[in-house]
């Protein structure tokens, strides 16, 4: 299924190529601040869903994680697949939108970075069941808390995707989160990571194949 926004994130990845390494930075700055409340290292595999260039991919692999990053922009994934820190991550065209080509509990963790903010509450559902599928262990939903920016808010508001209502209703979403009349997941907890970004770790629910 090819949303509206594709097109545009194939456009704009070799922009998104020229922050590749601020990125990392950041990711790794947050991932060693929230060691002593989740420790990722403790895990074995990782799917990122909507990758991108790749950035948090390098970052989960320097951590000693077998990682496998997805996204829907072929050319972003170009990109990731050429940077020097990206060998040995297998990276996948795939859509968490639609049934990922992946097994029920392939992955002890799912993280999709930036991505929940930008669809639509009924695609936000269909990605929560996905990645509650084939996650083992844990869910993570990296994304904006409520304390928006000003500049945050118009460029979101440009992107016209659902941020404002993923800020404030976040939490109820994944909570109440349903498929095939299964919850999605079976606990939620809000880790801040920053002053304006928080982690939403979520437990799947387990799925029978």
């Amino acid at each position: 299924m090819e949303t509206k926004h594709y097109w545009l994130f194939n456009i704009i990845a070799p922009v998104y190529g020229l922050f590749y390494q601020k990125q990392k930075k950041m990711f790794s700055e947050v991932i060693q601040d929230v060691n002593h409340e989740l420790d990722l290292t403790i895990y074995d595999t990782i799917l990122d869903v909507g990758c991108g260039t790749g950035a948090l991919c390098s970052v989960l692999k320097e951590n000693g994680l077998s990682v496998t990053g997805i996204d829907p922009a072929e050319k972003m994934l170009k990109i990731a697949r050429n940077k020097s820190g990206n060998a040995g991550i297998q990276f996948m065209k795939a859509d968490a939108l639609e049934k990922l080509p992946f097994k029920n509990g392939d992955f002890d963790v799912v993280i999709a970075s930036y991505v929940a903010h930008g669809l639509q509450p009924d695609e936000r559902k269909r990605m929560y069941a996905e990645m509650s599928r084939v996650a083992d262990k844990l869910v993570i939903i990296y994304d904006y808390n409520e304390q928006r920016s000003v500049l945050t808010s118009i460029v979101e508001w440009l992107e016209g995707g659902d941020y404002f209502r993923f800020i404030r209703k976040a939490v109820p979403e994944m909570e109440d989160c349903e498929n095939e009349m299964q919850s999605c997941f079976s606990e939620v907890r809000v880790l801040q990571v920053g002053e304006r970004a928080a982690w939403y770790i979520c437990k799947p629910i387990k799925v029978r194949e």
